[in-house]
C-alpha cells in the first residue's frame, strides 16, 4: 500500500520525514483503550495526527467479520497505518505479526516493531528486538522501532537499517514523562533517522519537553485514552507538541543563577 504526500507538509516548511514521505504533525497515536469507535475517531481527529498505529494482535481490521472494524472510523485513504507487535514476546511472533500485517493491509511495508520483556514493566527485549529487525529489514519492510532510552543500542537499529527510532520515555502507560532527558539528547544528537519518544507521556508539558529536547515526534495511546476527556486531551497534546517544536527550532535562552534585565541599562542616554 503506497503512501502519498500529505499536502500541509510542504506548506509548514518543517515536514516529518519518515521513510520518505512528509508528514505535517509530529503527534502520532494510537488506537486501543477507548471506550468505543466514535470515541477513537473523534480522539484521532482532534489530535491532528496524520500517522496511526494499530495493535494487530488486538485489533479488528478486517480479520474478523463479525466485529467493528476500526477501519470505518480510521479510514487508509485519509490516514497513514502503523501496523505494530504489541503483545509479543519473542522475535517469531513479532516477525509473523508483522507479515499478517503486509497481508491484511496489501503490501503495507511500514511498522512499529516491539518486542517485550517482561509483563510487569512491558521494557522491550533487545536481544529479541534486534533479531527480529535483522530478519523483517532483510524482508523489505520499513521499520519504526521501540526501544529502551540506551543511545547506543538506539544507534545500532539506526545501523540496522531502522527508518525511525522510538526510545521510552518511561515505562508504557505509565505517565511518568521523560525520566532520562539526557539520554535522550543523547540519542537525538547521534541519530540520522528520526527519533520519536514513545511510551510514558502522561500530559501536554511532556509532549512539548521531548520536542523541545529536539526529538521529531512523540507516540502516545494511554495519555490521550486514558485522559476524563480524551478528545479534549488530544487537542491538548497537538498544541503541546507544535509548542515544543517552536520553542526548538526558536532556541531557548540558556539558563542563568542571577536576573538578567529585560531594558538593560547600558547604552542609554542618562
Amino acid at each position: 500500500m503506497s503512501t502519498v504526500m500529505h499536502p500541509s507538509a510542504a506548506v509548514s516548511g518543517d515536514p516529518l520525514i519518515i521513510a520518505g514521505v512528509e508528514y505535517h504533525s509530529r503527534l502520532l497515536v494510537g488506537t486501543g483503550k477507548y471506550k468505543d469507535m466514535e470515541e477513537t475517531r473523534a480522539a484521532t481527529e482532534a489530535s491532528g495526527a496524520e500517522i496511526v498505529t494499530v495493535a494487530i494482535r488486538r485489533t479488528n481490521i478486517g480479520q474478523n467479520a463479525d466485529e467493528p472494524n476500526l477501519l470505518d472510523v480510521i479510514s487508509p485513504q485519509q490516514y497513514t497505518l502503523l501496523p505494530n507487535t504489541a503483545g509479543c514476546y519473542t522475535a517469531e511472533d513479532a516477525i509473523r505479526t508483522c507479515r499478517l500485517a503486509r497481508e491484511l493491509l496489501d503490501g503495507h511495508d511500514l511498522v512499529k516493531l516491539e518486542v517485550l520483556g517482561d509483563e510487569k514493566t512491558l521494557f522491550p527485549d533487545i536481544m529479541q528486538t534486534l533479531q527480529a529487525t535483522e530478519v523483517l529489514v532483510r524482508d523489505g519492510f520499513k521499520i519504526m522501532v521501540y526501544t529502551n532510552d540506551d543511545p547506543i543500542v538506539a544507534k545500532r537499529f539506526e545501523e540496522l537499517g531502522c527508518v525511525a527510532v522510538m526510545p521510552l520515555a518511561a515505562p508504557i502507560g505509565s505517565g511518568l514523562g521523560i525520566r532520562n532527558p539526557y539520554n535522550i539528547m543523547t540519542i537525538v544528537e547521534n541519530a540520522t533517522v528520526p527519533i520519536l519518544v514513545d511510551a510514558g507521556v502522561g500530559t501536554a508539558s511532556d509532549a512539548a519537553l521531548a520536542m523541545e529536547l529536539g526529538c521529531d515526534g512523540v507516540l502516545m495511546n494511554t495519555a490521550i485514552a486514558g485522559a476524563r476527556d480524551p478528545v479534549l486531551m488530544a487537542s491538548a497534546m497537538k498544541k503541546g507538541i507544535e509548542a515544543g517544536r517552536e520553542a526548538y527550532r526558536a532556541g531557548r535562552i540558556p539558563r542563568k543563577r542571577f536576573a538578567s534585565a529585560s531594558s538593560p541599562i547600558d547604552g542609554t542616554f542618562f
